[in-house]
């Protein structure tokens, strides 16, 4: 009897990729760590794309079951995680990509493990009983934002697609929590700031608020970032840290209903807020290189509103640690180097 060649090559294909998935599947299947826990803290902002990812490998004991005991700790703004970061004071930070801008402009020593989200949530409203109706009636009025902040470089960007700059407003150092009070109380003309805050503004401005989107198609990158000299201390801690995150990913794929009641319960949101907040965030961990060329851009926009002394873009290649996702998820890391 002939035995078909081709047929053969087909059965060896297909258990060539069933075994090939059986072991990623193995690789990412908590299987309990038997070696000794290590500590690591986390400095995390008060925003829903931070948290994400770090409640619910938190809240499904993926961290444990990779031998990690996490601590978490509550800062105001990204930029404040990662000082604390940069003084001992936590092991990692969660903030956006921009803080990092800065860090390197500086030639701070700090990389990026990996981006875990990724959402374009920021917004501009402004106070239509205040004049502003038309992107140009910002002339003249003051903005409440976080200086220093990604909101910063949103609202500095949207100012020059619409043939302005900063010098063309005011603008007043606000608290993200605190923005909704300022320019409902009209201590501002208006404001830039992200979900969930947004949706309160609209509610209280009513029909007085004229909302523009402020990302111009850019999105923000939430990541986590450690200091040099500690990743390569714990490279084998950094990929069970990165493990729990991918576990705590495929939970939100494959359980979303029950991801959603973390981060619900977390953050108190009601079941309205929570499903907006979905929508508009993109749950995957990933180094590629949108990553690097939003950097750039914001690098770019840095230097040119002298905002840093550097007068060079760096090379944020050298601002990212590949090894820790590329070990548990290769398919992630998609950065030219």
């Amino acid at each position: 009897m002939k035995i078909d060649k081709r047929l053969i090559f087909a059965i060896l294909g297909v258990v060539i990729i069933v075994l090939g998935g059986a072991f990623v599947l193995w690789l990412r299947t908590p299987k309990g760590y038997s070696g000794k826990m290590e500590s690591i803290a986390i400095g995390i902002p008060s925003s829903f794309f931070a948290y994400t990812h770090t409640c619910i490998a938190e809240d499904q004991r993926f961290f444990a079951r990779n031998g990690i005991i996490v601590t978490i700790r509550d800062y105001d703004q990204g930029l404040d995680a990662i000082d604390s970061m940069l003084n001992g004071g936590v092991d990692i930070a969660a903030p956006s990509e921009f803080p990092i801008v800065e860090k390197a402009l500086k030639k701070e020593r700090v990389r990026i493990i990996a981006s875990t989200i990724r959402g374009e949530t920021f917004y501009l409203i402004g106070r239509k009983d205040r004049g502003i109706k038309n992107t140009l009636d910002l002339k003249g009025k003051r903005v409440g934002l976080r200086r220093g902040s990604i909101a910063e470089f949103y609202f500095g960007r949207f100012l020059n697609l619409h043939g302005m700059n900063m010098k063309d407003v005011t603008l007043v150092e606000v608290k993200s929590e605190k923005l909704a009070d300022a320019i409902s109380e009209g201590k501002v003309d208006a404001v830039i700031t992200h979900q969930p805050f947004v949706y309160d503004i609209e509610e209280r401005l009513g029909a007085h608020g004229k909302v523009w989107p402020a990302q111009s198609g850019q999105p923000m990158y939430g990541i986590m970032v450690s200091r040099d000299d500690w990743i390569t201390r714990h490279p084998e801690l950094v990929n069970r840290f990165v493990n729990s995150l991918v576990q705590a990913e495929e939970y939100i794929i494959n359980h979303p209903d029950g991801a959603k009641a973390i981060i619900q319960k977390r953050f108190k949101f009601d079941r309205a807020s929570i499903e907006r907040m979905w929508q508009v965030h993109q749950f995957s961990l990933s180094l590629d290189q949108s990553l690097i060329t939003a950097m750039e851009d914001e690098a770019r926009w840095m230097i040119k509103n002298k905002l840093t002394s550097e007068k060079h873009v760096p090379d944020f290649v050298n601002y990212i640690y590949i090894d820790g996702l590329k070990a548990v998820k290769p398919e992630a890391v998609n950065i030219i180097h």
